[in-house]
C-alpha cells in the first residue's frame, strides 16, 4: 500500500528530493515575493500554448475535411462531365440528381 502512494506522488521522472532541490535554487534565484508571480506566469504561458495547440490540431482537421469535400466534388464534376451533363453553374446536390436520373433512366 505504501509503494502504490509512492508512485501517486512522483511527477513523472522527477522524483521528491529533484523536485525540492529545483524549489529551493527557484526561491534563492528569485525571492519568495517574486516566486507566486513566476509561477502564475508560467502556468499562463503553459495555458495559452496548450491553447495554440489544440488550435493547430483543430484548424488542421479543418484543412483535412475541406481537401477531401473539393476531392469529392472534383469526383462529382468529373462524373458529370463523362456523363455529358453541363456543370457549368450548378450546385454538387444538383448535379447528383442529374446522375441519379440518367442511371435510373438507363436501368429502365
Amino acid at each position: 500500500m505504501a509503494q502504490v502512494s509512492l508512485k501517486l506522488m512522483q511527477f513523472g521522472p522527477i522524483g521528491w528530493s529533484e523536485l525540492l532541490l529545483i524549489i529551493l535554487i527557484a526561491l534563492l534565484l528569485f525571492g519568495p515575493r517574486k516566486l507566486p508571480e513566476l509561477a502564475r506566469s508560467m502556468g499562463d504561458a503553459i495555458n495559452e500554448f496548450r491553447k495554440a495547440s489544440s488550435g493547430i490540431t483543430t484548424s488542421g482537421e479543418e484543412e483535412k475535411k475541406e481537401k477531401s469535400e473539393s476531392k469529392k466534388s472534383n469526383e462529382i464534376r468529373q462524373l458529370a462531365l463523362n456523363l455529358g451533363i453541363d456543370v457549368t453553374g450548378k450546385t454538387d446536390e444538383e448535379l447528383m440528381e442529374e446522375i441519379k436520373s440518367l442511371a435510373k433512366k438507363g436501368k429502365a
